[in-house]
């Protein structure tokens, strides 16, 4: 199966001189979720706006559905839904007339029912005659959510799209997403919140200074980068850690209760038998043990880390 979007070597210089991109490629898979990771300035916006035609690229070419974003510009634009971050809606317009715009902008004739079915999906339909000035923040987000998908797009772009939602709507979005996908739209995601990509995502993309640090699918991400601790919680607590232990670098809770050893899930070996063999011969007995495996915003966090 071809991608459905694909971008190759693209770059961004601004008129400031700054590189909001370098040479940028990827490819996104119809049908899937594909959540672009990065702190603010990374440059997921601009890598957005360029696909959505927002913005023109300084190098690189893109193509959305096998279709030229320059040279087939509107067959291009018309598989794309955008949620930007800005609320940018008529205040003084009804969600109603809101919606049924957007998809006229896209040459859509009139369709009453698919519109009533996506208001009601996003929990909307009550508010359908009230004015935008008149809703939440999270109304808002939700309409922002109902005009791109006006036109029936192949592809939604959003752009965190939960930033300043409560946890329940949040939640309602994210099932919102899974269903969308069920209905096999592509979904692409930038996201602050870490939580989301992990909870939807079927691969992870971590963008840094304009350069697109890694590319993966979630599971195998977290097998291959992440980290797993074993805390062992002691018979007698330990006021330090004794030097014969020293090469295991590990951590001693605040209260002497608990040793903490991180281990490489991919290591060949862990040093687990060799540690327990060690606390044996420093007469360090433990009551009992658990395990954890870091998260992706502890992976995250590294890999940015990393490529500074």
């Amino acid at each position: 199966m071809s991608p459905i979007i694909t971008i190759a070597d693209l770059s961004k210089t601004y008129a400031t001189g700054f590189e909001a991109l370098k040479h940028v490629t990827l490819e996104i898979e119809s049908g899937e979720i594909f959540a672009l990771l990065g702190p603010n300035g990374a440059g997921k916006t601009t890598l957005i706006s360029i696909v959505c035609g927002l913005v023109n690229a300084s190098q690189g070419r893109v193509t959305v559905g096998g279709h030229d974003i320059v040279r087939n510009y509107r067959a291009a634009r018309k598989m794309i839904g955008l949620v930007p971050q800005e609320l940018t809606t008529d205040a003084f317009e009804s969600v109603w007339a809101t919606v049924n715009l957007s998809r006229g902008l896209f040459g859509k004739r009139r369709d009453p029912a698919l519109v009533e079915d996506i208001l009601r999906r996003l929990s909307l339909w009550d508010k359908k005659d009230s004015k935008i000035i008149t809703l939440s923040g999270g109304m808002k987000r939700r309409v922002m959510i109902a005009k791109a998908l006006a036109h029936e797009p192949q592809i939604l772009f959003l752009d965190e799209p939960t930033a300043g939602v409560d946890v329940e709507l949040r939640r309602d979005m994210w099932n919102l997403v899974r269903k969308l996908r069920s209905d096999g739209v592509t979904i692409i995601l930038t996201t602050h919140y870490i939580d989301e990509a992990e909870e939807m995502a079927d691969r992870i993309g971590v963008i840094n200074r304009g350069e697109l640090v890694l590319v993966e699918d979630k599971a195998e991400l977290m097998r291959k980068l992440g980290k797993k601790q074993l805390t062992l919680q002691l018979l007698q607590p330990l006021d330090a850690i004794p030097g014969s232990l020293s090469s295991y670098g590990l951590e001693l809770s605040d209260d002497g209760g608990e040793l903490t050893y991180s281990y490489d899930t991919q290591a060949e070996r862990t040093g687990i038998t060799a540690l327990l063999r060690d606390l044996a011969d420093a007469e360090i007995r433990f009551r009992d043990l658990r395990t954890r495996q870091s998260s992706l915003e502890e992976i995250f966090v590294n890999l940015v880390s990393d490529a500074k």
